[in-house]
């Protein structure tokens, strides 16, 4: 692969071949991919609200299962777009299927988006049928219906970007959940999905402000309630800016062929 090849020869056909082939990938197990994230999603909303909607007011005059929900729905995206990719590109180096996509006349631009893409697709159907299920325990305002898609679109190809990155680093199937279990998981969790970071003690409160996965769930519960922790101007920079440096480190290593030619 090589990414010297002219924006003008862009292989349109080639990348929505494998687009759809990473697609299919996941649609052909939708109860592993889709409905089992729903369910453990939903039983988060059922077990925290269930024990603190009553006892506990985030934002002024919003429930906190209404607090909660778009941090899940988000948290769910986040996880589910990593998983597509760091799973099916290790697997496909593991069987060596890989070198076939390699053999063929795609750059790493158009490598880099098919995953990528299909990482997102995957997220945002997760994300959808999180959303769908909770209305029928909670009701969700919505405040803004673009952002709710642009912080979605951003997290997921984030995740996605940092899950192509794992999958070419790792040697084992271990590497992949140490990525996941030491480095996705803290910065979800630490980052305001069940609480606001307003309420910590001021040291954990400051350090929240280096996570760039608090400006993405912060936004993204904006886009519902209207309210946030930061601005939704200056989370817009942050995600977008996180996006660009994990496009630009993943199409070097592509590019260069790091454990993929072996």
């Amino acid at each position: 692969m090589s990414l010297s090849k002219p924006i003008a020869t862009f292989n349109f056909h080639g990348f929505y071949t494998l687009l759809m082939k990473e697609v299919w990938r996941f649609m052909k197990v939708m109860t592993q991919t889709v409905l089992t994230p729903m369910i453990t999603v939903l039983l988060y909303l059922l077990i925290f609200s269930s024990v603190l909607s009553e006892h506990v007011e985030v934002y002024a005059g919003v429930s906190y299962s209404a607090f909660l929900v778009p941090g899940l729905i988000i948290f769910s995206v986040l996880q589910n777009a990593f998983s597509n990719t760091s799973s099916s590109l290790f697997q496909a180096r593991q069987n060596g299927n890989v070198l076939f996509v390699l053999l063929a006349p795609l750059s790493s631009l158009e490598f880099y988006l098919a995953y990528v893409l299909a990482a997102a697709i995957r997220g945002l159907l997760v994300g959808v049928a999180v959303w769908f299920a909770s209305l029928f325990f909670v009701d969700i305002p919505i405040h803004n219906p673009g952002l709710i898609l642009l912080f979605a679109l951003l997290g997921s190809v984030l995740l996605g970007a940092l899950g192509l990155m794992s999958a070419v680093w790792a040697k084992r199937w271990d590497h992949i959940a140490a990525f996941q279990n030491f480095v996705i998981l803290p910065l979800s969790f630490l980052s305001g999905v069940f609480y606001s970071i307003q309420d910590l003690p001021p040291m954990w409160s400051e350090l929240s402000y280096y996570n760039p996965f608090f400006y993405l769930i912060d936004g993204f519960r904006y886009s519902f309630l209207g309210v946030s922790d930061a601005s939704v101007g200056v989370s817009l920079l942050m995600i977008g800016g996180a996006v660009v440096v994990t496009t630009l480190i993943s199409l070097r290593i592509l590019d260069s062929g790091y454990n993929l030619r072996e």
